[in-house]
């Protein structure tokens, strides 16, 4: 079972509302200053989670453990994350689980690279591919923080030139043009391996079907998914007024291994059959004509 008391360098969510969260790491003889006073994390230290902390202006904090969505949600950024909605479906329709092996690109803050790593360990490995080293930096902080690290291997190389790895479960695509990268995805998935890829506009998903049926890819589907969350209250329960609408387009598929190429049957020899039977037609015509002469 995990441990359940705050220790010294884990990382916590101060709770205040659900508007105002904040993960911070735990460090002695420090303090995190808030509108409503300031919390001594010393006092944080050695408590279970869940546990309310009164601030020095005697407002009440909670202190919880954070989730994965957390994790991805307080990434350190310096692009657009994956949120957790397509996350969630992507690692759904990738079919990876404890073990798998899976490659992604690119990296970008590490937001879906946390997701990926959580699901395949401890057993599995990410194989996570990214072209700007300030963005490798920065997920490779974000994946520390999280204590997933372990589960990935950050790789730098233009994908659109082929992958290393080979037999892997899962290739998942978060590019501009996923579309060149379809035939190495193909090479890199074991048979029946999964594709994912994840595109804002829908030019982009048009060119990567085509490209999934031009290499052998079946069962080629795309949605897109949107989150709108509720206001729960007696009497005035509502759609609340904002809510996360387009963010992209998933489209997945799987590997077949390619037909083998049918060979052309070949036309029977009729014309030669033909013509080896004239000339016996033509003797038996001339022994008849021999005969009636006579």
């Amino acid at each position: 079972m995990a441990n359940q008391k705050i220790c010294e360098g884990d990382y916590v969510l101060i709770y205040l509302d659900a508007r105002r969260t904040y993960m911070i790491k735990m460090q002695a003889g420090q303090t995190f200053h808030t509108h409503k006073g300031y919390l001594k994390l010393d006092e944080l230290i050695g408590k279970e989670y869940g546990e309310p902390i009164k601030s020095s202006l005697g407002i009440y904090f909670t202190t919880l453990k954070p989730a994965l969505t957390d994790y991805i949600m307080k990434s350190s950024r310096n692009t657009q994350i994956t949120y957790p909605k397509d996350a969630a479906l992507i690692v759904m329709f990738s079919g990876i689980g404890p073990g798998s092996r899976v490659i992604e690109s690119g990296t970008g803050t590490g937001a879906l690279t946390t997701a990926l790593a959580h699901y395949v360990g401890p057993a599995g490995k990410v194989y996570t591919y990214e072209l700007r080293s300030e963005f490798q930096k920065n997920a490779a902080k974000n994946l520390q923080r999280s204590k997933l690290i372990d589960y990935v291997e950050m790789k730098s190389g233009d994908v659109t030139l082929g992958y290393e790895e080979r037999d892997v479960d899962a290739v998942i695509l978060d590019l501009a043009t996923p579309w060149l990268v379809v035939p190495h995805a193909y090479q890199a998935l074991k048979p029946s391996g999964i594709i994912v890829s994840f595109s804002p506009t829908i030019d982009q998903v048009v060119k990567t079907t085509e490209a999934l049926r031009e290499n052998n890819f079946v069962f080629i589907e795309t949605i897109e998914c949107m989150m709108r969350a509720m206001q729960v209250e007696r009497g005035k329960t509502r759609p609340q007024t904002l809510m996360t609408g387009h963010t992209g387009y998933i489209t997945h598929a799987r590997k077949i291994l390619k037909p083998p190429v049918q060979e052309t049957p070949q036309a029977p020899p009729q014309e030669e059959a033909v013509a080896q039977e004239a000339p016996i037609e033509q003797e038996e015509n001339v022994e008849k004509t021999a005969e009636e002469t006579a």
